[in-house]
């Protein structure tokens, strides 16, 4: 801390980057023309709905076209992480825009807060993508429920780990007739976050040192996992296979990053990885859910997204659909798009809350007719 400036390291589980903050004037809060604002050509309803097999109550809201319906709908289902029914993230409110976008195209729209977050109940840091995936059928059973709503119409669309939450989601239910996946993995969470943690750590300009680290941790610390089930167990073995990888730094290396080496990073790290969600998320492989899937779906990913790679996760998705024979399966890389399916110039996550935009109009409209072409009121005639 020299003053008006402080270095250290950003960490985020294994991934450990240079971090420089200079103080400056307060900036103004940034544009976001994308925001919807009233009044709206749909009505918006704030509901309640229960997952009676966690114990909880939901919270979200419903957004439902105006005019003759029932109209098709969807439920949104938010990435990783402590998510709000917008998914509120770097100042931008993607959920909320693509609600609206949806809904003024004729298709109701569900979406709500993670369990533990806002006005939801239940308890975040235990669960998993197994237990968010209830959450996302009771949504979709709230909405089936509705009389606005078709009841055969309804689908579930996921970005990130809601795109590994939705196949699991329909494999566990009858009541949802489709799903898109946006940003959605199609290999294991550690072969994910060993390209995603390459991929940024390069987009930041790290050391290649830091870059190798973080890869040979996560495979250190992964392998600790699949072998002993018991997190506590567990700890203190994470904890030793990570200090045995940092030791294998040059000295000078290490004599040079300091404390951003020291145990501060090794007790983030350790109980980030060793956390029930990380546990599962690991080890997941998403392939046989996405094999399994017989309704129509739409896979959506952004060229330059370093967070779900598209390189490495539509081919396998393509593939999973070929081996099941699926005949109405999506695949979709859309050009110059991000994680979050904003216009971006290299895909970097410091980018995101700089652009304006919130999410392409490209990657709104390919949901929307896509949704539209199979379940609106034309095709249900053409029927």
């Amino acid at each position: 801390d020299a003053g008006d400036q402080i270095t250290g390291t950003w960490s985020q589980g294994p991934a450990s980057l240079p971090l420089s903050l200079v103080k400056g004037d307060a900036l103004p809060p940034p544009e976001r023309p994308q925001e919807p604002k009233p009044p709206y050509p749909y009505s918006t309803e704030e509901v309640t709905f229960t997952n009676a097999e966690a114990g909880i109550d939901l919270a979200g809201t419903l957004t439902i076209p105006d005019g003759v319906g029932p109209f098709p709908g969807v439920v949104l289902v938010s990435g990783s992480g402590l998510q709000d029914r917008d998914e509120s993230l770097m100042g931008h409110k993607p959920f909320w825009v693509l609600a609206d976008h949806l809904s003024r195209e004729g298709i109701a729209v569900l979406r709500f807060d993670d369990r533990g977050v806002g006005d939801s109940e239940g308890e975040f840091s235990t669960a998993t993508s197994e237990d968010f995936a209830t959450d996302a059928i009771a949504a979709a059973s709230y909405l089936v429920s509705r009389p606005e709503v078709a009841d055969e119409r309804v689908g579930v669309a996921g970005h990130s780990e809601g795109g590994l939450i939705a196949p699991m989601a329909l494999g566990l239910s009858d009541e949802i007739a489709y799903i898109v996946l946006l940003a959605g993995p199609g290999v294991s969470g550690q072969d994910i976050l060993r390209e995603q943690q390459k991929l940024i750590a390069t987009a930041a300009g790290a050391d290649p040192q830091v870059i190798d680290l973080n890869a040979r941790v996560l495979d250190a610390a992964a392998k600790v996992i699949a072998d002993e089930s018991d997190p506590d167990v567990a700890e203190p073995i994470i904890r030793e296979a990570i200090r045995a990888e940092i030791d294998k730094l040059s000295p000078e290396f290490r004599a040079a990053a300091g404390d951003a080496l020291g145990e501060t990073l090794v007790d983030q790290t350790v109980k980030q990885m060793n956390s029930v969600w990380f546990r599962f998320f690991l080890g997941y492989d998403p392939r046989p859910a996405l094999e399994a899937v017989t309704v129509p779906v739409l896979a959506l990913f952004g060229e330059k997204d370093l967070q779900v790679p598209p390189s490495q996760s539509a081919p396998e998705m393509e593939a999973a659909f070929e081996r099941s024979g699926h005949s109405d399966a999506t695949v979709l890389v859309l050009p110059g798009l991000n994680h979050l399916f904003q216009e971006a110039e290299t895909g970097a996550m410091t980018e995101y809350a700089q652009i304006e935009q919130t999410m392409s109009p490209a990657a709104l409209q390919a949901i929307s007719s896509w949704i539209q072409e199979r379940f609106g009121p034309d095709a249900i005639r053409e029927q």
